[in-house]
């Protein structure tokens, strides 16, 4: 139905930035809201940021401030800017589109997550 990937993670030092990027791809879909998530080892996945078709954004209290959620016109790629990342941002992001496919109840796909690491 939809199929979600993400991309850009990697290894950066404290302070330093890193892009991930999530793209849908399916067919006869629409995206409607797009939201990050993190999941360390041991712990819960947790919210990081989210945004809506018209542009409306939320973000977790950790990251506001360094973290910046955005998306392209089309809605199937969603960006995540994290800026000033610190060893505690450490984990593996996934990336969840909504989307409604034709034929199909709305419903929830997730990407298989890309991993993020930061050394102090």
């Amino acid at each position: 139905q939809v199929q979600v990937m993400e991309s850009g993670g990697g290894l950066v030092q404290a302070g330093g930035s890193l892009r991930l990027s999530c793209d849908a791809s399916g067919r006869s879909f629409v995206v409607f809201a797009s939201a990050w998530y993190r999941q360390q080892p041991g712990k819960q996945r947790e919210l990081v940021a989210s945004i809506t078709s018209r542009g409306i954004t939320n973000y977790a209290d950790s990251v506001k401030g360094r973290f910046t959620i955005a998306r392209d016109n089309s809605g199937n790629t969603v960006y995540l800017q994290m800026n000033n990342l610190k060893p505690e941002d450490t984990a593996t992001y996934y990336c969840k589109a909504e989307a409604f496919v034709s034929g199909f109840p709305p419903g929830d796909y997730w990407g298989q997550g890309t991993q993020v690491t930061v050394s102090a």
